[in-house]
């Protein structure tokens, strides 16, 4: 299985020194989400990583970052956004219904699916679907490796996804919440846990 980090939402110190320790550890594919704010800050925060692992790099929004530094490609939050005039280039997209997942394949490299099971990091973002409905999905052929699992994904529940035919994992709250954007300095659990979760899905 793939294993994708998604940025925190919000921007903090030391996260250009995480990011850079994540990519020096085999992190192969960070999604960069950052709503609502300000492309300034996502340009600021591209400056600060070694620019060898641009290509690892997918954004979610302010689509010409792409362009500018060379990034792996954008990601479309909606199944029906629409992709910037001309563009050529890898996408990926969210959906949040099973039925929306047989078209979104067709126009995407991979497609995350939410929410799998309750977010650690947003209450509002509760548990989507019946484990029945996702192996229902899998021998469908809805649900493959082109499809990721996105929500509440946590070393606890990896190989129970693994099972259920997904093809990678989307990791946030449970990475994040190892550190504290606040007054923390030293990263060395988060570090640590990423690697239980390469392990994980290896």
């Amino acid at each position: 299985m793939k294993l994708i980090v998604m940025t925190k939402s919000t921007f903090f110190v030391e996260e250009d020194k995480i990011l850079t320790t994540l990519f020096e550890e085999g992190l192969d594919n960070l999604h960069l989400y950052k709503p609502d704010s300000e492309p300034v800050y996502s340009e600021r925060l591209l400056t600060l990583l070694p620019d060898e692992y641009y290509k690892r790099i997918t954004v979610h929004d302010h689509f010409y970052l792409r362009e500018e530094y060379g990034l792996r490609g954008i990601h479309l939050e909606t199944p029906d956004t629409e992709l910037p005039y001309g563009y050529r280039g890898n996408v990926t997209i969210t959906c949040t219904d099973i039925s929306q997942l047989r078209e979104a394949k067709k126009r995407s490299n991979y497609v995350f699916l939410k929410s799998i099971f309750d977010s650690h990091t947003n209450p509002a973002d509760r548990q989507s679907f019946t484990i029945d409905e996702l192996k229902t999905a899998a021998k469908q052929g809805l649900i493959d490796r082109r499809v990721y699992a996105l929500g509440g994904i946590s070393l606890d529940n990896i190989h129970q996804v693994a099972d259920l035919g997904f093809g990678g994992v989307v990791v946030c709250g449970d990475l994040w919440g190892r550190f504290d954007i606040h007054q923390g300095q030293d990263f060395k659990e988060l570090i640590a846990h990423f690697k239980k979760l390469q392990k994980a899905v290896s």
